[in-house]
């Protein structure tokens, strides 16, 4: 449970790493950009490299790297709908679905590969 709660920290900060500038910065020059999300995503890898070191052993590599996306789509949603105010539209929920399929066969079924 660490693992996730770690894992959804990082990707809070990824996320504004990634997509924030995209509301206020486009004033800003790139390498001003550039160097705020290093900043931030400093932070993030302060969260998701103890993530991934604590959950390997409980999780395949496989599963962590999965569980990951899975995490930064639901924060992505919830960052455009709230942030950016984007709209969801039918397509992305159906694209959603297919993800969280994936995520249900990387889990649902014992593999040969966990250490």
């Amino acid at each position: 449970m660490l693992t996730v709660l770690l894992l959804c920290c990082s990707n809070v900060f990824m996320t504004f790493a990634w997509y924030g500038h995209l509301k206020y910065g486009h004033a800003w020059p790139l390498w001003k950009a550039i160097a705020v999300s290093w900043c931030i995503a400093f932070v993030e890898y302060c969260f998701a490299v103890p993530a991934n070191r604590l959950g390997f052993g409980a999780f395949s590599g496989f599963q962590l790297k999965i569980l990951q996306e899975v995490i930064t789509l639901i924060v992505f949603v919830v960052f455009a709908l709230g942030f950016l105010k984007e709209k969801l539209a039918w397509n992305y929920l159906a694209a959603f679905l297919c993800l969280a399929l994936a995520a249900f066969f990387a889990f649902a079924f014992k593999s040969g590969g966990t250490p």
